[in-house]
Parts: C-alpha cells; sequence; structure tokens
C-alpha cells in the first residue's frame, strides 16, 4: 500500500531539527489534509490507518475533507462488500478499516485489549464464553448480554459484553441506513464475516503502519495512537530500518525512509474535521496541529471528541450542524478571531459540507 498522498512533495536534505511547521506539513501529508487526494476510499482508509467510527457519520466526513471525489454510496459499497469493516480496534475504540488491515492487525492489539479485558473482568472462563457468544451470533449486544448473563449470572451483563467485545474478533453488520450502520447494529464474528482468520502478527506491524500515517513519531505518541504499551523496545528494534531525526527540543523521532516530509512553506487549506478524528488521538504531544492546552476541552467527560476546523494546518476552532425544516446551519466556535480571508474560506468549505450531509436541505449558511 502507499505510504504517499497526492501532494506533490518537495524533498529536502534532512534538516538538523524538525520545527513544529514541519512535523504538521508531514503529518497533513500523510493525513490527506494538505490537498485533497485522488486515492480511492479503500486505499485511502488504509493510508489513514483507519479512521475512529464512534459513531457512524464520522468516517464519511473524515473521506469527504481528504478525498477529490467522494460520494457516500463508495463507502456504502464497500461496507457492504465487506471490503471495509467497523470494528474495535486501536485504543480499544471503534474504527472503520479495510478487512485486509483488521486481519493483519487485528490481533497484534491483542495485549492491549486483554489487559483492559483483567482490569473489568475476574475469574472468568474466556473460552467458555467464547463458545456461548459464537453460538449467539450474530446478534445485538443487549442479546449476547442477556445469553452471557443467563450462562453467568455471577457477572454483571455490560461486564460480559466488555469481555465478549475485547476477547472475540467482532465486526459490525452494516444496513441500509444513511451512514451504513444502525445504533443498535448486529455483532458478527470476524472470521465468519470476512471468511479469514486475522493473522497472527506483532507490534513491529503496528509501528510501522503508524509511521506511514503519522511520522515522525515518538514511540509514546505510536502508544497513544495504539493503545499498546511499552513500545520503545519495538522502536528499537526497528531503527536499523528507520529514519532518525530530532525535533526542536532534541527528542528522537523516528520515521520510515521514503515517507513524505515536505517543505514547511507549503500552504494549507482551511479543513473540517469530523467528530473522533485520529489527528487529534494520534499523538502524546499533539503540539504539531493543536495548543496542548486547548487538547483536553475538545474531550467531553463520556468521551465524545469535537468536531474541529483547521486553519494553516492547525486546530483553530470547533464546528457543529444543525438542521431546522429545509434549513441547514454550520455554527463555528473559533478559538480567537478569524480573519476575512479565513472566514471566507471556511464558508466556503463549510457550505460544501454542508451540501454533502444533507443533500435534500434547500438554504445553507455558516455562522
Amino acid at each position: 500500500m502507499s505510504t504517499r498522498s497526492s501532494v506533490s512533495t518537495s524533498r529536502r536534505s534532512k534538516p538538523d531539527r524538525l520545527t513544529q511547521r514541519d512535523l504538521n506539513r508531514a503529518t497533513l501529508t500523510r493525513q490527506l489534509l494538505l490537498a485533497r487526494s485522488k486515492l480511492s476510499p479503500s486505499a485511502a482508509i488504509e493510508q489513514l490507518a483507519g479512521l475512529q467510527a464512534q459513531v457512524p457519520r464520522p468516517p464519511y466526513l473524515g473521506l469527504w475533507t481528504r478525498l477529490a471525489t467522494f460520494d457516500r454510496a463508495d463507502l456504502h459499497t464497500l461496507i457492504h462488500d465487506r471490503a471495509v469493516v467497523r470494528a474495535t480496534m486501536m485504543r480499544g475504540t471503534i474504527h472503520l478499516v479495510t478487512a485486509r488491515d483488521y486481519l493483519a492487525l487485528r490481533l497484534a492489539l491483542q495485549p492491549m485489549l486483554s489487559a483492559g479485558l483483567r482490569r473489568r473482568v475476574n475469574n472468568l472462563d474466556l473460552d467458555e464464553l467464547t463458545q456461548l457468544a459464537r453460538k449467539l451470533l450474530p446478534a445485538t449486544f443487549r442479546t449476547v448480554r442477556e445469553g452471557m448473563t443467563a450462562r453467568f449470572p455471577n457477572h454483571h451483563d455490560r461486564a460480559l459484553g466488555y469481555a465478549v467485545q475485547m476477547h472475540l474478533p467482532l465486526v459490525r453488520v452494516p444496513t441500509d441506513t444513511r451512514w451504513s450502520y444502525s445504533g443498535n447494529a448486529l455483532f458478527a464474528a470476524a472470521d465468519e464475516w470476512l471468511g479469514a482468520a486475522p493473522a497472527a502478527s506483532g507490534p513491529e506491524a503496528l509501528v510501522l503502519r503508524y509511521l506511514a500515517a503519522f511520522g515522525p513519531a515518538t514511540p509514546r505518541d505510536a502508544q497513544a495512537w495504539s493503545g499498546v504499551r511499552r513500545l520503545a523496545p519495538v522502536f528499537e528494534a526497528l531503527r536499523d530500518r528507520l529514519v532518525v531525526l530530532r525535533d526542536v527540543d532534541n527528542r528522537e523521532l523516528f520515521d520510515l525512509p521514503d515517507a513524505p516530509r515536505p517543505s514547511a512553506d507549503l500552504a494549507a487549506p482551511v479543513r473540517f474535521l469530523p467528530e473522533f478524528d485520529n489527528l487529534l488521538l494520534a499523538y502524546a504531544d499533539p503540539s504539531r496541529v493543536i495548543d496542548p492546552a486547548r487538547r483536553p476541552g475538545l474531550t467531553t467527560k463520556n468521551g465524545l471528541v469535537a468536531a474541529t476546523f483547521l486553519i494553516d494546518g492547525r486546530v483553530a476552532g470547533t464546528w457543529t450542524m444543525e438542521r431546522i425544516k429545509a434549513r441547514a446551519t454550520l455554527k463555528l466556535a473559533p478559538f480567537g478571531t478569524l480573519t476575512k480571508a479565513a472566514l471566507a474560506a471556511l464558508t466556503a468549505e463549510g457550505e460544501a459540507l454542508l451540501r454533502f450531509v444533507e443533500p435534500d436541505a434547500t438554504t445553507f449558511s455558516v455562522k
């Protein structure tokens, strides 16, 4: 798979130190935010190392903002053809990934998922749990929990459901709804849905996929993205295969040798990011894309991550969308005063986003 976007990158000789703007432009080009890409939706999802999908709509918006041509039906078809799946992946959260990436990376995440499982459930026969869950699937999670509770009455039903979700590779079954999944989706065993079981893999595969999508970065950054702990030894084992750079604070940064690191002078357009976008969740130190003091305020107590917009490649505010009858409105909440040029660019991009999300509305406005 390609680790390059469609952006033309003028490669420079290795700088002594990578500035935040250097890192910003490297991240933007790999996250397809420096210019809209001509990649197919499937190739884009792999280039991005998946799209977080706690709710069904954000991946659609994430692809719309990154691709030169994207139609809702493009992703809907991939999902129903089982080329793309929605499943528990990095950080134990729900992601939309290609079937190929799911099969290649799911078991590399199992130690992290198992660690979370041990913190929630004790003295549980996981083999028996898995066998029972398979007999119940495909089913909604409510049905699975009820079946688990009947067999394991001494455990809380939600803890049992969590155990199944962390221990058994599962995918959500799509529907014909607008964003491809219902709020009460059926779950299916991944090997039955895809006709193949996840392959044995280790953390090296995760690190390489992470760097292709988010490098240059540190082991702590990769841990923040994946949820997998103690990745520093993995980076050390890969050192001879990687490029080692440094930032302005003299921290080591690792990267793939042929990955794009474009000029910091390249212009970055305004972009709207959906809720839960991985650009905000992929770094222990997010300063390349946002003031670190702003980052905690974008996540609510129950884990919801706000939709944001970028100006010159950095998070400059949040946005929400409202539909009243035939009027669709996008509301901006900037962190500071917007220039006339930035507001004009956000208005044009925002109206295009409204037309994508609410195609049957007749009035579109950005406030």
